[in-house]
């Protein structure tokens, strides 16, 4: 069983950055990927990027390509997303997620993340 916790999220102006953080405890299998959604309100929940358990494979979605950037520390079995260059349509809740083989999918509880002046 697959725990994911989140944090990091707040308020941020625009033009600013936050760092989010995803403790996923229980990860043992060498067979699955781990990533970040987003969901803003009234819109679906959207990918954003995910990496692979060997580290070798990772994915931008097109919105967050060049400001976002994903990154695993399997030592801490914490995964970051660092925002950069946030915009106010950067709002909303931010889940970490992970697909394990075999095993199926897990979600975190989000965390908030509020782009404003």
């Amino acid at each position: 069983q697959v725990h994911i916790v989140e944090s990091g999220g707040g308020l941020v102006q625009p033009g600013g950055s936050l760092r989010l953080s995803c403790v996923a405890s229980g990860l043992n299998s060498e067979y699955h990927y781990i990533g970040w959604f987003r969901q803003a309100p009234g819109k679906e929940r959207e990918g954003l990027a995910c990496v692979s358990s060997s580290n070798d494979r990772i994915y931008y979605a097109d919105s967050v390509k060049g400001r976002f950037t994903i990154s695993r520390d399997d030592a801490k079995n914490t995964l970051y997303l660092q925002m950069n260059s946030l915009k106010p349509e950067d709002s909303g809740v931010y889940y970490c997620h992970a697909n394990v083989r075999y095993q199926g999918d897990y979600w975190g509880q989000g965390t908030q993340v509020t782009v404003s002046s």
